[in-house]
């Protein structure tokens, strides 16, 4: 059994793409098309750039250990601060039915 290789592209490919297709007037079915992509391929890239802003694409191979983990913990931590919210909003809401 062979194993599948994956086409790689550069971030700047990747940037080329996502501003092609948010271009007036352009579908994003017709850029991938252009390009030899698949259209959800455009939508990913475009949702990566969104939540990681200039982080995104980081490159070849895998981010050095300190990198992820400062990432995991970022995410940990914006969850963690996520549920704090919510307790903090519902032990004040039962607060108020209480009295």
């Amino acid at each position: 059994m062979t194993k599948k290789t994956y086409q790689r592209y550069s971030k700047e490919f990747k940037l080329e793409a996502i501003r092609l297709a948010e271009e007036p007037g352009k579908v994003a079915s017709q850029v991938a098309r252009q390009l030899g992509l698949r259209v959800n391929q455009i939508y990913k890239w475009k949702q990566q750039l969104e939540s990681t802003g200039e982080a995104a694409f980081p490159g070849k191979g895998r981010q050095d250990r300190l990198k992820t983990e400062n990432a995991r913990l970022r995410r940990e931590l914006a969850a963690t601060q996520e549920e704090n919210a919510i307790l903090k909003k519902a032990a004040a809401y039962f607060a108020k039915e209480s009295l």
